[in-house]
């Protein structure tokens, strides 16, 4: 099927393509609509009626969610935004762009912007941020055959979370729950808080979410409620939800042992997507804005040498080493990035201890590994072009340039993903481009520089 509404879409019969894509059962769509690229999942989805869009948004992954948002626009999205339940906001949040999730959350209603933020401030790794706040809640004098009313009259809820009905007290705390079962076996005048089961089984809002899921997986039952630090229900932990967070904590587990890091962080797979999937538009526009600061950066290095022409005329040897000063310290950045990406998906990097512990660890590596290197290679360039030609100073010049090199990229490799983490800005296209530029114009400028006042050329 998914060819069909493939080769439908590229002849421009959208029409057919939506009606074929369409399915009574919301879940279904949303399966059918997962199984497309992402620029033809936002061309079916912008052309479905609101209410099934909704309904339809509601059963995709959260990375197929925010990416449904970011393709719809600020104000659109604001509008769509504005009927979705607090949760689905939330988890959307944290997968959009910064800047385009901040300026979202503004455009929201005041109610939802403030839900939103209430959730927000619970650690990511808590039940608050894959609970729902859909849930049917009565109290102990309800009767069956009203609680069995009140399911009928919510729409709203799904099958899981409509299979159970919480009983509460007057002020929301939570007192037990009954199964839809047992309210249609009920007489209809009997008062549900005669029917609760035994067992207190809840978790709180700040627990975390793998040991919650893990309580609901050894538990008979399709929701998990969730109360706050006063006992009142405020949410449920869906049983689907629990064995996403499973899943997700598994698979963790396997590439970290295989020593790919969290392949499936949020961000990072709306990142990688766009960038390996659908259209060529968005990877060409991200990697030509980054490779714009590299040919920038090549017109100034051109400019440096062009500005030291005498030099190099003077020592005609010291054009042999620039290749070596330049390519050693990409190399060295490069290496840098690939470590700290790895650390930081590994759980290795502590981005709370950045500077004092990670940052000057590489500093210090930096410095031993330039120290080395310089040593090297200034002792071949003594050997190899400044005694021959009457110019000893040449391997002091190269050497120490290739030192500052070394040392610079090393540290420049762990600080400017971090600085790009900080901004929400994606570092794996972007962090070497910005190394490389800074490495190249810098360490020729060092060079240059040390030339001219070690050889006595103006």
């Amino acid at each position: 099927m998914e060819q069909i509404i493939f080769n439908l879409l590229r002849e421009g019969a959208h029409d057919k393509a939506l009606a074929l894509l369409i399915h009574p059962v919301p879940a279904e769509t949303a399966r059918r609509l997962a199984e497309l690229e992402p620029e033809d999942r936002w061309l079916i989805f912008s052309q479905m009626h609101a209410a099934d869009a909704r309904a339809t948004f509601l059963h995709l992954d959260d990375e197929e969610q925010a990416g449904l948002l970011e393709s719809m626009g600020l104000d659109r999205a604001a509008v769509f935004g504005a009927h979705l339940p607090l949760y689905t906001l939330a988890r959307t949040h944290a997968l959009l762009p910064r800047s385009y999730a901040q300026a979202l959350l503004t455009r929201l209603p005041a109610d939802k912007r403030k839900g939103v933020h209430a959730i927000l401030r619970h650690h990511e790794d808590s039940v608050a941020r894959v609970m729902r706040g859909e849930f049917l809640a009565v109290s102990g004098q309800t009767t069956a055959q009203a609680a069995i009313n009140a399911l009928r009259d919510n729409p709203l809820l799904s099958d899981d979370t409509g299979s159970v009905v919480f009983v509460t007290d007057s002020g929301g705390k939570l007192r037990g729950h009954v199964r839809l079962a047992t309210l249609l076996r009920a007489h209809p005048d009997l008062e549900v808080g005669g029917l609760l089961e035994p067992g207190r089984h809840r978790v709180r809002l700040d627990d975390n979410k793998v040991d919650a899921a893990r309580s609901l997986q050894r538990i008979n039952l399709p929701v998990l409620p969730v109360t706050d630090g006063h006992d009142v229900l405020v949410g449920v932990l869906r049983f689907d939800d629990a064995m996403d967070v499973l899943e997700e904590d598994a698979s963790e587990d396997v590439y970290k042992k295989a020593g790919v890091g969290d392949l499936i962080h949020a961000t990072e797979v709306v990142r990688s997507e766009k960038l390996t999937a659908g259209g060529i538009g968005y990877p060409v526009k991200v990697r030509l804005l980054f490779l714009m600061v590299t040919l920038a950066g090549g017109l100034m290095v051109g400019g440096l040498i062009d500005h030291f022409e005498e030099t190099l005329a003077a020592v005609i040897a010291l054009a042999i080493f620039i290749p070596l000063v330049m390519d050693m310290g990409g190399n060295v950045g490069t290496q840098s990035t690939t470590i700290f990406a790895r650390g930081l998906a590994l759980g290795h990097i502590n981005l709370s201890q950045f500077f004092r512990t990670h940052l000057l660890r590489e500093l210090k590596v930096g410095v031993t590994m330039g120290a080395l290197l310089g040593l090297l290679a200034g002792t071949v360039a003594w050997f190899w072009q400044g005694a021959p030609n009457g110019i000893p100073e040449l391997g002091l010049v190269v050497g120490t340039a290739l030192f500052f090199a070394v040392t610079t990229a090393s540290v420049l490799g762990f600080l400017l993903p971090w600085v790009m983490l900080k901004l929400g800005v994606d570092h794996a296209p972007g962090a070497d481009p910005f190394i490389t530029t800074i490495e190249d114009f810098s360490g020729l400028a060092v060079y240059f520089l040390l030339a001219g006042w070690l050889l006595g050329v103006a």
